[in-house]
Protein backbone atom coordinates (compact mmCIF):
# COMPACT_ATOMS: atom_id res chain seq x y z
CA UNK A 1 0.00 0.00 0.00
CA UNK A 2 1.33 3.35 -1.07
CA UNK A 3 -0.51 4.85 1.90
CA UNK A 4 -0.67 2.56 5.01
CA UNK A 5 -4.14 1.99 6.47
CA UNK A 6 -5.11 3.30 9.55
CA UNK A 7 -6.14 1.60 13.01
CA UNK A 8 -9.75 2.46 12.64
CA UNK A 9 -9.33 1.15 8.96
CA UNK A 10 -8.03 -1.96 9.45
CA UNK A 11 -10.28 -2.87 12.32
CA UNK A 12 -13.35 -1.99 10.28
CA UNK A 13 -12.38 -3.80 7.04
CA UNK A 14 -12.00 -6.65 9.30
CA UNK A 15 -15.35 -6.15 10.88
CA UNK A 16 -17.00 -5.55 7.12
CA UNK A 17 -14.85 -5.80 3.97
CA UNK A 18 -14.32 -3.21 1.72
CA UNK A 19 -15.75 -4.94 -1.23
CA UNK A 20 -18.28 -6.90 0.92
CA UNK A 21 -19.22 -10.31 2.22
CA UNK A 22 -19.87 -11.21 -1.28
CA UNK A 23 -16.52 -10.57 -2.89
CA UNK A 24 -15.03 -11.65 0.22
CA UNK A 25 -16.48 -15.61 -0.35
CA UNK A 26 -15.52 -14.95 -3.74
CA UNK A 27 -11.99 -14.36 -3.06
CA UNK A 28 -11.68 -17.62 -0.67
CA UNK A 29 -13.61 -19.53 -3.58
CA UNK A 30 -10.64 -18.21 -6.15
CA UNK A 31 -8.14 -19.28 -3.97
CA UNK A 32 -9.08 -22.59 -3.34
CA UNK A 33 -9.06 -23.04 -6.83
CA UNK A 34 -5.61 -21.99 -7.12
CA UNK A 35 -4.21 -24.17 -4.53
CA UNK A 36 -1.51 -26.23 -5.77
CA UNK A 37 -2.79 -29.75 -5.35
CA UNK A 38 -5.46 -32.42 -6.80
CA UNK A 39 -9.19 -31.86 -5.52
CA UNK A 40 -9.11 -34.67 -3.48
CA UNK A 41 -6.17 -33.44 -1.31
CA UNK A 42 -7.55 -30.00 -0.66
CA UNK A 43 -11.15 -31.77 -0.14
CA UNK A 44 -9.34 -33.68 2.54
CA UNK A 45 -8.06 -30.29 4.16
CA UNK A 46 -11.60 -28.65 4.27
CA UNK A 47 -12.97 -31.95 6.07
CA UNK A 48 -10.25 -31.25 8.68
CA UNK A 49 -10.77 -27.26 8.92
CA UNK A 50 -14.61 -28.17 9.38
CA UNK A 51 -14.34 -31.04 11.84
CA UNK A 52 -12.06 -28.70 13.89
CA UNK A 53 -14.72 -26.61 13.93
CA UNK A 54 -16.80 -28.79 16.11
CA UNK A 55 -14.28 -29.39 18.71
CA UNK A 56 -14.44 -26.88 22.27
CA UNK A 57 -10.66 -26.31 21.47
CA UNK A 58 -10.98 -22.21 20.82
CA UNK A 59 -8.21 -20.51 19.82
CA UNK A 60 -6.66 -24.12 18.43
CA UNK A 61 -8.72 -24.55 15.75
CA UNK A 62 -5.85 -23.54 13.27
CA UNK A 63 -3.45 -26.03 14.96
CA UNK A 64 -6.41 -28.75 15.38
CA UNK A 65 -7.09 -28.28 11.48
CA UNK A 66 -3.50 -28.08 10.61
CA UNK A 67 -3.06 -31.48 12.72
CA UNK A 68 -5.83 -33.47 11.24
CA UNK A 69 -4.84 -32.37 7.78
CA UNK A 70 -1.42 -33.57 8.38
CA UNK A 71 -2.49 -36.62 9.06
CA UNK A 72 -5.10 -37.19 6.93
CA UNK A 73 -2.42 -35.92 4.09
CA UNK A 74 -4.77 -33.24 2.87
CA UNK A 75 -4.15 -29.19 2.09
CA UNK A 76 -3.27 -27.83 5.18
CA UNK A 77 -3.75 -24.19 3.53
CA UNK A 78 -7.39 -25.63 2.96
CA UNK A 79 -7.77 -26.82 6.18
CA UNK A 80 -6.95 -23.49 7.55
CA UNK A 81 -9.73 -21.59 5.22
CA UNK A 82 -12.45 -24.14 6.22
CA UNK A 83 -12.20 -23.33 9.87
CA UNK A 84 -13.60 -20.63 9.39
CA UNK A 85 -16.81 -22.32 9.38
CA UNK A 86 -17.01 -21.90 12.90
CA UNK A 87 -17.73 -18.72 13.06
CA UNK A 88 -19.77 -16.35 15.38
CA UNK A 89 -23.20 -17.02 13.81
CA UNK A 90 -22.59 -20.86 13.29
CA UNK A 91 -20.53 -21.27 16.97
CA UNK A 92 -23.54 -21.07 19.05
CA UNK A 93 -25.66 -23.75 17.28
CA UNK A 94 -22.26 -25.95 17.18
CA UNK A 95 -22.65 -25.67 20.72
CA UNK A 96 -25.75 -26.22 21.83
CA UNK A 97 -25.93 -29.44 19.65
CA UNK A 98 -22.68 -30.52 20.76
CA UNK A 99 -23.48 -30.42 24.11
CA UNK A 100 -27.16 -31.80 23.76
CA UNK A 101 -25.18 -34.44 21.73
CA UNK A 102 -22.64 -35.21 24.41
CA UNK A 103 -24.86 -35.12 27.51
CA UNK A 104 -27.14 -37.80 26.31
CA UNK A 105 -24.37 -39.83 25.57
CA UNK A 106 -22.61 -39.63 28.08
CA UNK A 107 -25.89 -39.77 30.29
CA UNK A 108 -25.37 -36.57 31.96
CA UNK A 109 -28.28 -34.19 32.60
CA UNK A 110 -29.35 -31.54 30.21
CA UNK A 111 -26.94 -28.17 30.02
CA UNK A 112 -29.30 -25.15 28.51
CA UNK A 113 -27.52 -23.36 26.12
CA UNK A 114 -27.89 -20.05 27.42
CA UNK A 115 -25.32 -21.77 30.34
CA UNK A 116 -22.60 -22.72 27.62
CA UNK A 117 -21.33 -19.29 26.98
CA UNK A 118 -21.60 -18.42 30.36
CA UNK A 119 -19.40 -21.59 31.45
CA UNK A 120 -16.62 -20.54 28.84
CA UNK A 121 -16.55 -17.41 29.79
CA UNK A 122 -16.18 -18.42 33.62
CA UNK A 123 -13.69 -21.10 32.92
CA UNK A 124 -11.18 -18.60 30.77
CA UNK A 125 -11.24 -16.50 34.13
CA UNK A 126 -10.41 -19.27 36.42
CA UNK A 127 -8.09 -20.33 34.17
CA UNK A 128 -6.52 -16.80 33.77
CA UNK A 129 -6.79 -16.07 37.57
CA UNK A 130 -4.50 -19.60 37.89
CA UNK A 131 -2.25 -19.02 35.69
CA UNK A 132 -1.76 -15.44 37.44
CA UNK A 133 -1.73 -17.55 40.98
CA UNK A 134 1.39 -19.13 39.95
CA UNK A 135 3.44 -15.96 40.07
CA UNK A 136 1.88 -14.65 43.44
CA UNK A 137 1.02 -15.69 46.87
CA UNK A 138 -2.66 -16.48 45.96
CA UNK A 139 -3.76 -19.85 46.36
CA UNK A 140 -4.63 -22.26 42.82
CA UNK A 141 -8.05 -23.33 42.95
CA UNK A 142 -8.92 -25.70 40.01
CA UNK A 143 -12.04 -26.74 41.58
CA UNK A 144 -14.28 -24.62 39.25
CA UNK A 145 -12.61 -25.69 36.03
CA UNK A 146 -13.13 -29.56 37.13
CA UNK A 147 -16.85 -28.91 37.14
CA UNK A 148 -16.95 -27.23 34.03
CA UNK A 149 -14.26 -30.16 32.60
CA UNK A 150 -16.91 -32.36 33.85
CA UNK A 151 -20.42 -30.98 32.61
CA UNK A 152 -19.59 -28.83 29.15
CA UNK A 153 -16.05 -29.60 28.12
CA UNK A 154 -16.56 -33.53 27.90
CA UNK A 155 -19.64 -33.25 26.85
CA UNK A 156 -19.30 -30.49 23.92
CA UNK A 157 -15.74 -33.26 22.87
CA UNK A 158 -17.90 -36.57 22.55
CA UNK A 159 -20.66 -34.86 21.26
CA UNK A 160 -18.97 -33.02 18.64
CA UNK A 161 -17.69 -36.39 17.31
CA UNK A 162 -20.72 -37.30 15.37
CA UNK A 163 -22.30 -33.62 14.29
CA UNK A 164 -18.24 -32.65 13.04
CA UNK A 165 -18.06 -35.69 11.34
CA UNK A 166 -21.03 -35.38 9.35
CA UNK A 167 -20.69 -31.83 8.40
CA UNK A 168 -16.61 -32.26 7.63
CA UNK A 169 -18.38 -35.43 4.80
CA UNK A 170 -20.55 -33.59 3.27
CA UNK A 171 -18.31 -30.46 3.07
CA UNK A 172 -15.43 -33.46 1.26
CA UNK A 173 -18.35 -34.25 -0.90
CA UNK A 174 -19.53 -30.45 -2.25
CA UNK A 175 -15.65 -29.24 -2.25
CA UNK A 176 -14.57 -32.19 -4.40
CA UNK A 177 -15.88 -31.34 -7.52
CA UNK A 178 -15.31 -27.33 -7.46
Amino acid sequence: RRKPRTYYEAFSESLYPRGGWRRAGQYIVHRLRRLPDPAHKISRGIFAGVLASFTPFFGLHFVTAGLIAWALRGNILAALLATFFGNPITFPLIAAVSVELGTWMLGQPHVPPHEILTAFSHASIELWSNLVAVFTPRPVDWAAMDAFFSRIFLPYLVGGIVPGIVTATIAYFLANPV
